[in-house]
C-alpha cells in the first residue's frame, strides 16, 4: 500500500530544543558508581523473601538474637538453605553470627537497616520535595 491508498502518516511538529529548558543542573550529591555497586549488593540481599522472613524472625526473639535451629522451621526450608540465606545476611551485615557448640547463633545488627535507607533517603530523596 502507498502513501496515497490511504496509510497517511502522522508528522510530529519540530520544536527546538534550544530553548526548551528541559534540563536543570545538578545542585545535590549524587551516588558515585562505587556507592552504587556497594548498596546495589546490600539491596539484593534483602531482596529476598526468605531472607527478608529470617531477619524479621531474628528480631522478634528476645534480645534480636536466634539459633539457626530455631529458623528452619518458621520459613519451611532446609538447614542448609537457611544457612546459605544467613550467610548472605551476615556477609550484608544485617546480622552476626557467634558460634556456640554446634549451633549458630545470629544476631540483629541495631542499625544496619536505618543506615542503609538513611543513605538511600541522602541519595534519593531529593525527588519527593518537589
Amino acid at each position: 500500500m502507498t502513501h496515497d491508498e490511504g496509510m497517511a502518516l502522522d508528522l510530529l511538529p519540530v520544536t527546538s530544543t534550544a530553548s526548551a529548558g528541559c534540563c536543570s543542573p545538578v545542585t545535590g550529591s549524587t551516588m558515585s558508581a562505587e556507592d552504587a555497586e556497594r548498596t546495589s549488593r546490600t539491596l539484593k540481599a534483602l531482596a529476598d523473601p526468605a531472607r527478608l522472613r529470617l531477619l524479621s524472625i531474628i528480631a522478634a526473639h528476645d534480645g534480636g538474637e536466634a539459633c539457626v535451629c530455631d529458623l528452619t522451621e518458621p520459613v519451611g526450608l532446609s538447614q542448609p538453605t537457611v544457612s546459605h540465606h544467613l550467610k548472605v545476611l551476615t556477609e550484608a551485615g544485617f546480622v552476626t553470627r557467634e558460634k556456640r557448640g554446634v549451633w549458630a547463633y545470629y544476631t540483629v545488627v541495631p542499625d544496619a537497616v536505618s543506615a542503609l535507607t538513611g543513605h538511600l533517603v541522602q541519595h534519593l530523596a531529593r525527588g519527593s520535595e518537589a
